[in-house]
C-alpha cells in the first residue's frame, strides 16, 4: 500500500541502523516461503508497541505488526522489512517519517517526501492504497 522509511531512534535501535524500510502490506498477502518466526513484542513511536516478527534461526526482523493501527487494523497488516525482500530495490520509500530523529549524516532526496515526524494518511497514501485500507476496515467492522 505504501512504503515508509522510519528515522525515528527506536527503529534505529530495534533495526541497529539509521532507519527502517517498510512495506505496507495487506498480511494476507505476505507468505513465509520456508522456516518458523518468532514474535516478540516492543515499543513504537505511538506508544502503543509492534510485534515484530523474527526469522526463528538468524533473528532477522521480516515483518512488524502495529498493536493498535488505523481504526483496528493492525493484526491484518503487514509491515515488511524491505531489506529482508529478494530485490528490495524495487520497493524505495513513498515517504520518510520521523525525520526529526534522523541522523545528520543520511541525507534525503530533494524530492523525497519528509515528514519531521508521522502524516495525515489521506495526505500521502494514493486512492489505490486508500481503497485497500477501507476493505480491511470493512473486514474489521463485520467482526
Amino acid at each position: 500500500m505504501i512504503v515508509h522509511c522510519c528515522h525515528c531512534r527506536l527503529c534505529q535501535r530495534q533495526n541497529g541502523s539509521a532507519f527502517a524500510v517498510n512495506a505496507l502490506l495487506e498480511a494476507d498477502r505476505v507468505t513465509l516461503l520456508q522456516g518458523e518466526v518468532v514474535e516478540i513484542t516492543v515499543p513504537s513511536p505511538s506508544g502503543k508497541n509492534q510485534r515484530i516478527a523474527r526469522c526463528s534461526k538468524c533473528q532477522v526482523a521480516l515483518w512488524s505488526n502495529y498493536l493498535v493501527l488505523y481504526g483496528g487494523i493492525g493484526e491484518l497488516v503487514r509491515f515488511v522489512r524491505v531489506g529482508t525482500l529478494d530485490d528490495p530495490g524495487k520497493m524505495p520509500p513513498d515517504v520518510h517519517i520521523h525525520t526529526s530523529s534522523k541522523q545528520p549524516w543520511v541525507v534525503l532526496p530533494p524530492d523525497a517526501l519528509v515528514f519531521e515526524e508521522y502524516y495525515g494518511t489521506k495526505e500521502v497514501w494514493s486512492d489505490e492504497s486508500l481503497e485497500r485500507r477501507a476493505e480491511l476496515s470493512a473486514l474489521v467492522r463485520k467482526k
